[in-house]
Order: C-alpha cells, then sequence, then structure tokens
C-alpha cells in the first residue's frame, strides 16, 4: 500500500498561490522527517523544503520568503504553502520521509510519494 501521497497540485498563474498536501501513514509519520522535492520539465529534481518530527524547517535558497512547509501531526499530514508563484516554479513535487533530516535533503530517503503537478503560468 502507498504510504505517501500527495495532492493540491494545479495550474494558477503567476503570483498566484497553492497548497500541497502530502498525507503519510500514523505509524510512519510519527517516525520521520519530512520534505518536498521538485523536477522541472527538463530538469534534475532537486530538494525544496524540509521539516522535522519537532518542527524545525529548512528550505532551499530559492524558495526562501515563498514557500512554508508544516506538519500537522494529529492529521499524518504535511503541507507545503506556495505563495508568489513564479513560473520557474513548475515542476512535479514529491514529498518524501526520512528519519534524518539530513537524508530528505540529500534525496536519500526511505519513502517517496507519487507527486503531484504545478503549473505556473506567466
Amino acid at each position: 500500500q502507498v504510504q505517501l501521497v500527495e495532492s493540491g497540485g494545479g495550474l494558477v498563474q503567476a503570483g498566484g498561490s497553492l497548497r500541497l498536501s502530502c498525507v503519510a501513514s500514523t505509524m510512519l509519520f510519527a517516525r520521520n522527517s519530512m520534505g518536498w522535492f521538485r523536477q522541472p520539465p527538463g530538469k534534475q529534481r532537486e530538494w525544496v523544503a524540509a521539516v522535522t518530527i519537532g518542527g524545525s524547517t529548512t528550505y532551499v535558497d530559492s524558495v526562501k520568503g515563498r514557500f512554508t512547509i508544516t506538519r500537522d501531526n494529529a492529521k499524518n499530514t504535511v503541507y507545503l504553502q506556495m505563495n508568489s508563484l513564479k513560473p520557474e516554479d513548475t515542476a512535479v513535487y514529491s514529498c518524501n520521509a526520512d528519519p534524518l533530516i539530513r537524508n530528505i535533503v540529500a534525496g536519500r530517503s526511505a519513502y517517496w510519494g507519487q507527486g503531484t503537478q504545478v503549473t505556473v503560468s506567466s
């Protein structure tokens, strides 16, 4: 059974906002840091944001001040609030999970979701 499921992607105009959600299984969520990666069309996958079990967050420089990652332990869900979206934010966004935040950032995660498409028009 799939243990990470993303949703919330879609088409938005530049300057708009989207909120992505990633729902994890109950046992997985309590034991792992969570993160978001993205892969623009024709580009390499890159790490975007991460949050520890305790709620500490970190971001890639290109999204600082625009994106916010949060986790709701009661709902086993991690969110990525994306504001002031730019066309270069267009990508497939995937969530990942691992006990160590260093593995989240490096993409060496034990668990991955299937991804959700975000398209930002100019």
